[in-house]
C-alpha cells in the first residue's frame, strides 16, 4: 500500500464531504429561478397583469416610489418644526455645599436640585416657514417623478410584453416556414425522379429547408430570450411558467393632435417636475434670506425645580422653618439675532441662486422638448397605425402569392427560385406584421407619457 498518497485521499474525502454539506444546507430561497413544476398549468398573463405585477417588482419605479414617501415624511417634519413642542424634563444636580447648605456653584440652587417638570417649546422663525415650503415643493416634485417613473415603465413592460407574443408569432411563422420548405423539398425530389425538373432545384429547395430550419432554431432563442426579459419585469422569482394575450389586432382609437395637445397640456408629469423644481428653488432662496432674520424661541416649564423631590418641601434658611410648595411654572422668551458667521448665509443664499437659474433653465428646456416630443410620438403612433393595414394585405397577397407560384412550379410554368422568392416573401411580410403592431402599441404607451391615459 502506498502510504504516501493517503493524506491526499483524506484531505480529498473530507473536501468533497463539505461540499456536500454545504449544498445540502442552501436554502432554497438562495437561488434566483424557480423551476417549472411539472403538471401545472401555466399562469395566463395580459397586459395589465403585467403591468401590476411589475409596478411591485420593478427596481427604478420601486425606488421613485420610495423616493416620494421619503419626500413626504420631510414635509411632514419640517411641518412639525413649524408646531409647538412638548417635552418632559427629568434631572438631579449634585453640588458640593458649603458650612450653611448651599452650593459653591452660582447657577446651582442647593447642595441637592432635582427637575422633573415638563416643557412646551415653540420656535419662531420666517426660515422655518420657508423651509415648510420648500419641502412640500419637493414632495410635488417627487410625486411628478413618480408619475414619469410609472409611464416610463409602461412602455419598458409594452415592449417586453408585445415583444414576447411577436417573437412567439414569428416562432410559429418561422415553423410553418420549415414545413412549406420541407414539402416543397419533397416535390422537388419527386419530379427530379420523374425527370420533369433538374438536380439544381432539388438542390435550391434543399438550401431553403436547411435555411428554415435554422431560421426555427433562431426564433426559438428569441422567444425564449423575450419570456426571460418580461419574466425578470413582472416576477419576483424567475418564473417562465406563464402565457401571454395576443391582442394585437385590438387597436383602440387614437385622438386627435388637438386633444393630444390639451392632454399633454394638462397631465405632463415632466412639466410639472420642473415646476415644482423650480418652485423649491424658489423657496430655497427664501430660506437662506431668512437666515438673516432674528429667531425667537418661547419656553413654558410646569414642574418641580427644587432641593427635594416632592410636591412640597420645608425651607431650612429661615426660623421657624416653613413648608413650601415646590411644583410650579416659568417662561421664558430668547431672542437670537445672527451678527457675523464668516459669510456663510450669503453663499447660502448664493448657492441658492444658481440652483434657481438652473431650474429655469430646467424648466425651459422641459417645455420645448415637451412640445417637440408631443409631435413626435404622434407622428409615429399616426404613421405606424396607417401602415397596419397595408402591412396586413401585404402578408394575406403573399400568403396568396405562394400558393399560386407553388401551384405554377408543379405545372411546370415557374422557376424554383420564385417559389423560394414567394417562399421569403411570405415569411418576412407576416414579420413585418407582427412588428408594425408592436411599433404601433410602443408609439401610442410613448405617447401616453405625456398626456396619460386616452
Amino acid at each position: 500500500m502506498n502510504t504516501q498518497r493517503w493524506p491526499d485521499f483524506r484531505f480529498a474525502t473530507c473536501r468533497f464531504a463539505a461540499s456536500l454539506f454545504m449544498l445540502l444546507t442552501i436554502p432554497n430561497g438562495a437561488f434566483a429561478q424557480q423551476p417549472n413544476p411539472p403538471g401545472v398549468a401555466p399562469i395566463t398573463i395580459t397586459l395589465q397583469d403585467a403591468l401590476a405585477r411589475a409596478q411591485k417588482n420593478e427596481p427604478q419605479y420601486r425606488a421613485a416610489l420610495t423616493q416620494y414617501g421619503v419626500a413626504r415624511e420631510i414635509r411632514v417634519q419640517s411641518r412639525a418644526t413649524l408646531l409647538p413642542n412638548v417635552n418632559y424634563v427629568a434631572a438631579f444636580i449634585y453640588t458640593q455645599g458649603d458650612s450653611v447648605g448651599l452650593g459653591r456653584y452660582i447657577a446651582n440652587n442647593g447642595v441637592h436640585e432635582y427637575i422633573s417638570e415638563g416643557n412646551v417649546h415653540q420656535e419662531l422663525s420666517w426660515q422655518a416657514l420657508a423651509e415648510y415650503q420648500r419641502a412640500q415643493a419637493q414632495e410635488a416634485l417627487a410625486r411628478a417623478q413618480s408619475e414619469i417613473a410609472a409611464r416610463g415603465l409602461v412602455v419598458t413592460v409594452t415592449q417586453a410584453y408585445y415583444g414576447t407574443v411577436v417573437a412567439q408569432r414569428k416562432f410559429a411563422i418561422a415553423q410553418r416556414a420549415a414545413t412549406e420548405a420541407q414539402t416543397f423539398f419533397d416535390i422537388t425530389g419527386k419530379l427530379e425522379r420523374g425527370g420533369e425538373v433538374a438536380h439544381s432545384d432539388t438542390i435550391k429547395a434543399q438550401l431553403q429547408f436547411q435555411q428554415q430550419q435554422r431560421a426555427v432554431q433562431d426564433a426559438q432563442l428569441e422567444m425564449d430570450r423575450s419570456r426571460l426579459e418580461l419574466a425578470v419585469l413582472i416576477f419576483p422569482n424567475l418564473n417562465e411558467n406563464f402565457t401571454t394575450v395576443d391582442d394585437l389586432e385590438n387597436l383602440g382609437a387614437l385622438p386627435s393632435f388637438s386633444e393630444v395637445e390639451e392632454l399633454a397640456g394638462k397631465n405632463n408629469p415632466q412639466l410639472r417636475a420642473a415646476l415644482a423644481s423650480l418652485k423649491a428653488a424658489n423657496h430655497e432662496i427664501a430660506a437662506a434670506w431668512n437666515g438673516f432674520l432674528p429667531t425667537i424661541g418661547l419656553d413654558y416649564f410646569y414642574g418641580i425645580d427644587a432641593n427635594q423631590f416632592a410636591a412640597t418641601g420645608i425651607n431650612h434658611t429661615i426660623t421657624p422653618p416653613l413648608r413650601l410648595p415646590n411644583l410650579g411654572y416659568e417662561a421664558s422668551a430668547t431672542l437670537q439675532i445672527p451678527i457675523w458667521n464668516w459669510g456663510s448665509s450669503r453663499s447660502k443664499v448664493k448657492v441658492a441662486q444658481l440652483e434657481r437659474d438652473q431650474a429655469k433653465v430646467e424648466l425651459s428646456f422641459a417645455q420645448r422638448k415637451m412640445a417637440a416630443d408631443l409631435k413626435d410620438f404622434f407622428s409615429q403612433a399616426q404613421t405606424t397605425r396607417s401602415e397596419l393595414e397595408s402591412l396586413r394585405q401585404s402578408a394575406e397577397l403573399a400568403a396568396e402569392s405562394l400558393r399560386l407560384t407553388s401551384l405554377r412550379y408543379q405545372a411546370g410554368e415557374a422557376t424554383v427560385l420564385e417559389v423560394v422568392d414567394s417562399q421569403n416573401t411570405l415569411t418576412q411580410a407576416q414579420n413585418a406584421l407582427g412588428d408594425g403592431q408592436v411599433r404601433y402599441r410602443t408609439a401610442v404607451a410613448s405617447l401616453q407619457t405625456l398626456t396619460g391615459k386616452f
